[in-house]
């Protein structure tokens, strides 16, 4: 996709939720073929600007998300784009079934727009956490998973989302998420960013980890260990060459991401090394566990998804890799 058609200047300081609703009425007004599809939840995912602005384009199916799905793939054989928006939870898991068989397996255009993602809804406990959603996604044959950081991202991934051909899965969480990137920030699907220099060791994040990725080269840099950090928005497909560049130039990698360690990112990048260049890596995110219920900020340091915690598992990777050497 070329340059992109949405101006940024109403995109800065929101969260990624709201990004996203604003985006999709720029996008409606560009693209006639688009329609959007709720499930009794487009004042959550902020899909009612778009409806109050399209009211023949929009369609509520109730707290039905299967239903939605389904209707979405036939949307999609009319030549319609139909963006199917819910929690991840209950787009990943409720209409698991349905996003398999009735969209990837046919490989149709439809898009997936999922928020609350992650830990996002932290207060309503398991079965409202959206951490399994990208190793259930990852596993469907044709889908493609992005996750975008900041809300000038969302907007820009919401754009490219639209214009790309065949099914997609964008996440996103639900609150505010500080500002990583400018106005003339480029985002193109596949192809990760890299935020910061350093050849000690690699740090790979997305979402809101990303930004406690941030955090953590900060302070190993005071301690004179030069972090690369690296933005990898696009899960699936997952940018190899960056991956496999990083690993040889830095000999070691961290992952960091708000879902369970099994299947996600920090498999995804390990997947990649083992193959082609096998090096220390270690993954944070969610272990073995269910997360409980509370806050979100005391979910996260529960769980170890902070910057503290990122700066131990650098130290150790690199510690690792020096042993190699020896």
């Amino acid at each position: 996709m070329g340059k992109s058609t949405i101006s940024m200047k109403d995109f800065e300081d929101i969260s990624l939720r709201d990004a996203f609703g604003k985006a999709l009425v720029l996008m409606g007004e560009k693209v006639p073929e688009l329609v959007l599809l709720g499930a009794d939840s487009l004042g959550s995912t902020r899909g009612a600007a778009f409806a109050k602005r399209f009211p023949q384009r929009t369609f509520n199916f109730g707290i039905a998300e299967q239903e939605m799905i389904t209707a979405a793939a036939g949307f999609a054989t009319c030549g319609k784009i139909p963006i199917a928006t819910a929690y991840g939870f209950l787009i990943s898991m409720r209409a698991c079934e349905q996003v398999r068989t009735d969209i990837c397996y046919p490989n149709l255009n439809v898009k997936l727009m999922a928020t609350h993602t992650g830990l996002s809804m932290a207060t309503g406990g398991t079965t409202h956490h959206c951490t399994e959603d990208i190793a259930i996604m990852r596993s469907f044959a044709n889908l493609t998973i992005v996750a975008p950081s900041d809300a000038v991202e969302t907007a820009k991934a919401v754009e490219s989302v639209i214009y790309y051909p065949g099914p997609v899965y964008l996440r996103m969480g639900r609150g505010e998420i500080p500002k990583i990137y400018s106005r003339d920030y480029k985002f193109e699907i596949g192809k990760s960013i890299l935020l910061r220099e350093g050849n000690d060791i690699t740090i790979i994040a997305f979402g809101i980890m990303l930004v406690e990725a941030l955090k953590a080269a900060e302070i190993l840099a005071k301690e004179n260990i030069q972090a690369r950090v690296i933005n990898m928005h696009t899960i699936k497909p997952i940018d190899k060459d960056t991956i496999i560049n990083a690993a040889s130039e830095t000999g070691a990698i961290v992952t960091a991401e708000e879902h369970t360690i099994y299947g996600g990112l920090g498999e995804a990048v390990a997947g990649v090394t083992s193959a082609f260049y096998p090096i220390p890596l270690i993954r944070i995110g969610i272990q073995d566990t269910f997360c409980g219920i509370g806050p979100e900020d005391g979910l996260r340091k529960k769980l170890g998804l902070t910057a503290q915690n990122i700066v131990k598992a650098s130290k150790k990777a690199i510690l690792m890799k020096n042993k190699e050497m020896i």
